[in-house]
């Protein structure tokens, strides 16, 4: 399991995408450490006079944004401009999500936004996706889709609850399954694989929807466009 980034890398890549918003602006606010810092940066511009409205895509964020001073709309009622999530594995373009078992509304959120840009640090960033692929499931279809996971060739783990008894339980009422496939050659077919199984909610797999990925380090940012 790679070890988290540090606080500053995180720092710079957050900052820097939130550099991208622009007076007007709806802007999707993803889940996560690194997106945290986009938040809080969006925050600050704000009480500076920028006049923006976000789309929160989980209670953490909703929460934060709130702090931040960030006026905030639900999807429904806007059109996302610009979306700014953070990423479980970068490879290339496609990306694993779902580490705060909010991929479900990051998904729609993200892939609604007229652009969507990545904020990431190093240890995120590989060659081929390998980390647990998290899957949003129905309580009922709990077993069933762990067995057609099996079928697929993953090894699929209920997520527990860190600080009680039980499993994680998402924003939608619903369970997690981590599934773990090893390297993954062809992100969008397994994709397309799991979003068939019955009970299926979503899943944690981000195939072809960033446009942009900031890779923050201590020493700045590296933007890659896509």
């Amino acid at each position: 399991m790679k070890q988290g980034g540090s606080d500053a890398a995180k720092r710079a890549a957050g900052e820097s995408a939130a550099e991208a918003v622009e007076d007007g602006m709806v802007v999707g606010l993803g889940t996560g450490s690194t997106t945290a810092h986009a938040i809080r940066a969006i925050g600050r511009q704000v009480d500076a006079g920028l006049d923006i409205v976000g789309v929160p895509t989980s209670f953490q964020s909703r929460e934060l944004a709130r702090e931040a001073g960030i006026p905030l709309s639900e999807l429904d009622e806007v059109s996302v401009d610009l979306a700014i999530d953070g990423a479980d594995e970068v490879a290339g373009g496609d990306l694993i999500k779902g580490g705060g078992a909010a991929h479900a509304r990051e998904k729609i959120v993200d892939a609604s936004a007229d652009r969507f840009l990545v904020v990431a640090d190093p240890t995120k960033e590989a060659e081929t996706l390998s980390h647990p692929v998290p899957v949003e499931v129905l309580s009922a279809a709990r077993r069933t889709v762990a067995e057609s996971v099996r079928e697929l060739g993953g090894e699929p783990t209920l997520r527990r609850a860190e600080r009680k008894d039980g499993p994680v339980v998402t924003d939608n009422g619903n369970l997690v399954l981590d599934c773990a496939f090893g390297d993954i050659d062809d992100p969008a077919a397994l994709g397309r694989a799991l979003a068939s199984l019955p009970g299926v909610v979503e899943h944690g797999l981000f195939v072809g929807l960033a446009d942009a990925v900031h890779v923050g380090s201590e020493d700045g940012v590296a933007v890659r466009e896509l």
